[in-house]
């Protein structure tokens, strides 16, 4: 039976769509695993069995498909966090549950060696700032916004807040991966909580 114009570019299409995900999904493994300087596009092409040409169709370079490695980690990352805050319902402890979600994730290897040390490198502070921003940023600053609009926070300025408490947990998430500590990841929270405490109105 001949197969219909449409019904060939639909196969195409998920050809494609499959291929670029089988990049992606190794593309990410590699990156975790040897760290964006480790990585030859080559070789992720070669180990889904496509052609490196294919590879730049997809992701134009390296470089674009470690973007795209980053940008799905961030997303994912958001995610963790939004459904940590909605498993409660107390705005208070919303924001406590999203940040203690986010610090968490320091404790996963690959999310830490993407995100954390080789994103900012590879991809310039403004433009991994702006995937940031993105995901779980923005559910931060949704947090302290509504947290100050009811008064449980002193009334102030959101955003240097949100970039503070931001920056605070990026770096603490990183202190957490790359400590050998078991309890490096309590501690981060009690500290979290502490801080978190004094922004509370009286």
């Amino acid at each position: 039976m001949a197969v219909s114009n449409g019904q060939a570019a639909g196969k195409r299409a998920e050809q494609r769509a499959a291929t670029r995900r089988a990049l992606l999904d190794e593309g990410r493994r590699r990156f975790a695993a040897d760290g964006y300087q480790g990585v030859v596009l080559a070789d992720v092409a070669q180990a889904v069995g496509v052609t490196k040409g294919a590879a730049y169709h997809h992701f134009e370079s390296k470089a674009g498909l470690f973007r795209a490695v980053v940008a799905e980690v961030l997303e994912e990352l958001g995610e963790r966090v939004a459904a940590a805050a909605e498993e409660v319902s107390d705005p208070w402890e919303q924001l406590r549950a999203g940040c203690r979600a986010f610090l968490a994730a320091g404790s996963d290897p690959s999310t830490r060696r993407i995100v954390l040390v080789d994103a900012p490198t590879v991809m310039g502070w403004e433009e991994w700032r702006a995937l940031d921003e993105e995901s779980s940023a923005r559910h931060l600053r949704e947090a302290l916004s509504t947290l100050v609009e009811t008064g449980v926070i002193a009334g102030q300025p959101v955003e240097p807040l949100t970039r503070m408490l931001s920056g605070a947990m990026n770096e603490a998430a990183l202190w957490v991966a790359r400590s050998r500590s078991p309890e490096a990841l309590d501690s981060a929270v009690d500290t979290l909580d502490r801080l978190l405490a004094g922004l509370r109105a009286r």
